[in-house]
């Protein structure tokens, strides 16, 4: 994780350069206040990283003589085929279409939504993936 943080800080100075560079020479107040603003997020993420490296232990990317099969191991559990995400796509595509042609569109989308909420959130509560 220190390298991590150290790519974020080195990073956060970029974008500080190039916020004062781009204030300086556009003058303009938006893309300038953008540009400190991810100038203080990257400080933000960068500092936390180099303060919690401290804490834990190396990792297999802070030793310059690791391998690609010291980091191996259990990524995690990703969800087996599911028309719930299919679902809450046409309630969103239904609702941001409602925003363009007119909000009575809303009322169709929201029970998709709540659907694909619902089914997403219990998924694994029963039927052939339950207890997984």
């Amino acid at each position: 994780m220190k390298i991590q943080g150290k790519m974020f800080i080195w990073l956060s100075v970029f974008i500080l350069a190039a916020a004062v560079l781009y204030g300086v020479w556009s003058k303009e107040p938006a893309g300038t206040t953008a540009l400190f603003l991810a100038f203080g997020l990257s400080v933000m993420i960068g500092f936390y990283l180099a303060f919690t490296a401290r804490r834990v232990d190396a990792m297999a990317q802070d030793n310059k003589e690791a391998d690609v099969s010291d980091e191996a191991g259990e990524v995690g559990f990703f969800a087996p085929h599911s028309w719930q995400p299919f679902s809450l796509a046409i309630g969103g595509a239904l609702a941001f279409l409602g925003i363009a042609i007119g909000w009575w569109l809303l009322y169709f989308s929201l029970p998709l939504i709540l659907v694909g909420l619902w089914g997403w959130v219990f998924e694994f509560y029963r039927g052939e993936n339950q207890n997984q």
